[in-house]
């Protein structure tokens, strides 16, 4: 079985997705759409911006989620998935590529998302730092124990997990974490702690526009970062998606569950190919590409 998947927010570069609007006449309506529906031309900041500019996050994430979305139209009848997933952005790619969501509504709700975030991080300065070589129990144990605000984020793969919290409760984190053996505890250069607490006012926005959009059945199953579980219901799709924000991105636990109900082919559809190299860490006897 196939499964398509899809990548978040740290996946994007200058010059993402030039070569599919000047290849396909298809992909250039769409992005000229997109330029329509946000109300600036992301393409001129995709194609020809600088690092800085595609790091803002009400840039980064439409960015991301279009060049995915689009990649996906082009590959016409060879698109054909058994189930697919998105880490933590992605989730929303996966779901217009499932045809839960169309087009229009998919990139509306990633700009909102994005600009809740944005405000979200803005209110408290906050941070998250990726933790190498402990074991997950371990890092969970060390954060329950801090006093400030500090939580596991993303489930990456075995022996990679991202923290997220406060700036001082992620310094305290990483010095306890290297002092019980962590082989590297490295701060990432974010504009805030995603899948924390401290993002509850952007959940609490980004819910208002998740119920009032249409989610429609999909084609296929989504595996959903807050429970790792196969989702086909609409109303449990939603749910899930506004729950993902404050909630860890279960990104190990779906690929393990996803390979337990049959996957063996996973395709990454987006910029770049750090999934890959995730899903090689968590599966045995699997294979991995890109398009």
């Amino acid at each position: 079985m196939t499964a398509y998947i899809f990548p978040g927010q740290g996946a994007q570069f200058v010059g993402m997705g030039k070569d599919l609007y000047e290849g396909s006449e298809n992909a250039k309506a769409l992005f000229e759409k997109a330029n329509g529906i946000l109300g600036f031309r992301i393409t001129d900041l995709m194609f020809a911006g600088t690092d800085e500019d595609l790091k803002q996050t009400r840039v980064t994430q439409p960015a991301i989620f279009l060049h995915s979305v689009i990649l996906a139209s082009t590959l016409g009848e060879t698109f054909k998935p058994d189930m697919v997933a998105g880490h933590s952005l992605g989730e929303f790619s996966a779901l217009v590529a499932n045809k839960v969501l169309s087009f229009e509504d998919g990139l509306r709700l990633v700009f909102a998302r994005a600009q809740a975030m944005q405000k979200a991080c803005e209110k408290e300065p906050s941070t998250m730092a990726a933790i190498l070589g402990l074991e997950d129990q371990k890092v969970e144990e060390i954060c329950r124990s801090i006093d400030e605000i500090v939580v596991p984020a993303n489930y990456n793969s075995p022996g990679q997990l991202v923290i997220s919290g406060s700036i001082k409760g992620i310094e305290i984190a990483c010095e306890k974490l290297k002092a019980a053996g962590a082989r590297r505890a490295l701060p990432l250069k974010v504009g805030g702690a995603f899948h924390s607490p401290l993002m509850e006012p952007a959940r609490v926005e980004l819910a208002e526009a998740i119920n009032s959009t249409v989610f429609h059945e999909p084609i296929c199953p989504i595996y959903q970062n807050a429970t790792a579980s196969r989702v086909t219901d609409p109303l449990k799709i939603k749910e899930n998606l506004i729950a993902q924000l404050t909630a860890p991105v279960l990104w190990t636990q779906l690929v393990q569950r996803m390979i337990a109900d049959g996957a063996t082919h996973f395709i990454e559809v987006g910029p770049g190919n750090v999934l890959q190299g995730l899903i090689l860490k968590i599966g045995k006897e699997i294979t991995v590409a890109g398009v």
